[in-house]
């Protein structure tokens, strides 16, 4: 971003200089910052703009899209002046005034032609993924706010790297007392860099994580209005209960208050029905992971959960958060007659969770599994519920950390559904990585391609209209980041873009270098936002996927439809 070779804000060009100084003062400034813009800068920035621009997976808001952008344009500038600071310090050549002045001309239209056309061809492509992922079009002229919040994000990290270019400056005319000047050049950055890296990782990295900290803890200590404390004994949290409401948290009151009751469950499925058993442990209810696990052990044990039919193990998300179309739909199918177990590892959103609490995560998933099923694996046979896990997102990366591998997987539940698993999660990529030749990244086949399915829909788990029956189902969906994101995009091509693609990729998108790591990364911001059966919203698909795996008695494909009717 800084202008290596930027050069002088006056121009040679007296007579044009002078027309853009004769206009209103803001028109004056604006004019004058143009013109102290390297024009190697400004074809970077124009090229970085255009590729922002550039279709991906998901639909994005034109806030979100003029953040990237802005972002975009200001490495574009910074990667142009770099290429022609190297360069003059290679070649030679120096252009005169009048080449300078007319390659600064020829820049400029190019970017009022450019910018214009890219911002069409852009909310064109929008609209396209909005209508592959069934989400209402927006208006394309909403767009040129595009333009304007990513001159303004250019413009301020422009100004930041800017001061850090002035401050390099101070210090090396510092240096230079005591130094030769390569050793100051050398010394210069190195301090400079030092110091940036240092306020950034240090006061401002951590006064980030503790207003982080500040807003999450005060989030996670309140309440949804719909969450009032349970009265039943099969609940955690229940005056019954040895875990406490308070200790719960946010989305552990959210559980343990939620699902449907037993007259819900009769209502939908017309066959009598129990009331379900829910247990949770908060960060706050024990000192350790481990200590939530047992308080989560002691409470199955003290609701006589091992006696139902079956005991489903959730590893959460990263605010402890359990997808309800995960953990209610089995209280249906099995008229109440389960009982879920979760507990708490982190009260940060996801994304943020992903980024500094994956070993938590990880952890969480292990210890809370090992803990419950050594018990379990105590108990008769023949007696004892079924055991099954399952997880969305990070609790889908969690939930699987719980496994050396897909065998240990096999041998230890009675089934296993992981919706929206994240592209680092070990056990989805050994599998996929292993998939049978021939087969989609996308929709990969292994092993006998009916004990681990890999679907994107319901539909996927019908086999000549007979419904599948699956060990463990990965649910995902072509058009989720979640999935899709890698470091790898940087530098490679992934195979679910050079293979025939998902219904819900537009053929529009492509791979670049870079660039669809960026925009896949910006796709995550809003990775919930489509309706079901797109992006990161798994929705009612789920309830097929659990019929398949356990193959409930008494439930039917209608119930099924039912239920993905009534919604949850």
């Amino acid at each position: 971003m800084t202008d290596f070779a930027a050069p002088p804000a006056a121009g040679v060009d007296g007579e044009s200089e002078s027309a853009g100084e004769r206009g209103p003062r803001g028109l004056r400034w604006l004019w004058r910052y143009g013109r102290g813009l390297h024009h190697a800068g400004v074809v970077g920035s124009v090229l970085f703009f255009v590729m922002s621009l550039m279709p991906s997976l998901l639909p994005r808001t034109w806030l979100v899209q003029g953040l990237a952008s802005g972002i975009s344009v200001a490495f574009g500038y910074g990667i142009g002046t770099l290429i022609a600071w190297t360069a003059r310090h290679v070649v030679p050549w120096r252009p005169n005034e009048q080449v300078c002045a007319l390659t600064r001309r020829v820049v400029w239209v190019l970017a009022l032609i450019v910018v214009p056309l890219a911002l069409w061809f852009g909310s064109a492509w929008q609209n396209d993924i909005r209508r592959a992922v069934h989400y209402p079009t927006e208006s394309r002229y909403l767009y040129l706010g595009v333009l304007l919040i990513a001159a303004l994000v250019a413009m301020a990290l422009l100004g930041i790297s800017r001061g850090i270019r002035h401050l390099y400056r101070v210090v090396a005319r510092w240096l230079r007392r005591w130094i030769p000047p390569l050793a100051t050049r050398i010394v210069g950055v190195v301090l400079v860099t030092a110091l940036v890296w240092g306020v950034l990782t240090g006061v401002v990295g951590n006064g980030l994580r503790a207003v982080v900290d500040e807003l999450s803890s005060a989030a996670d200590h309140g309440t949804h209005a719909s969450s009032v404390q349970p009265t039943s004994a099969l609940r955690s949290g229940s005056p019954a209960s040895g875990v406490s409401w308070n200790s719960l948290g946010l989305e552990g009151r959210a559980f343990v208050s939620g699902g449907p009751t037993a007259a819900e469950i009769t209502q939908l499925t017309g066959r009598p029905a129990v009331t379900p058993i829910r247990v949770y442990a908060g960060r706050e209810s024990a000192s350790s992971l481990s200590g939530e696990a047992s308080l989560v052990l002691a409470e199955l044990k003290r609701t006589h959960a091992f006696d139902r039919a079956v005991v489903a193990i959730a590893t959460s998300t990263g605010t402890g958060w359990i997808d309800p179309w995960e953990a209610d739909p089995l209280e249906y199918m099995f008229g109440g007659n389960t009982a879920i177990a979760s507990i708490q590892y982190s009260y940060y959103p996801s994304w943020i969770s992903f980024l500094i609490d994956r070993p938590r995560a990880e952890e969480a998933g292990r210890v809370l599994f090992d803990t419950v099923y050594k018990y379990w694996a105590t108990l008769p046979p023949a007696h004892r519920a079924r055991l099954v896990v399952f997880g969305e997102s990070l609790g889908s990366f969690g939930g699987s950390s719980a496994f050396k591998n897909v065998d240990d997987l096999l041998a230890r539940t009675d089934g296993a559904l992981f919706a929206g698993p994240p592209n680092t999660t070990t056990m989805w990529r050994d599998l996929t990585q292993s998939r049978h030749t021939g087969s989609l990244e996308r929709l990969p086949v292994v092993g006998d391609g009916r004990t681990v399915r890999f679907v994107a829909n319901a539909e996927q788990l019908r086999e000549g209209g007979s419904l599948a029956h699956p060990h463990v189902v990965f649910l995902q969906h072509g058009s989720d980041p979640i999935v899709w994101w890698a470091p790898s995009l940087l530098w490679s091509e992934p195979d679910w873009l050079t293979e025939p693609r998902a219904p819900d990729v537009i053929a529009q998108t492509h791979w670049y270098p870079i660039v669809t790591f960026w925009q896949t990364t910006c796709d995550m911001i809003a990775a919930a936002a489509p309706p079901p059966g797109y992006g990161h919203n798994y929705g009612a698909e789920i309830v097929t996927a659990w019929q398949a795996i356990l193959h409930p008695p008494a439930w039917t494909d209608s119930d099924t439809k039912a239920l993905a009717a009534h919604g949850i």
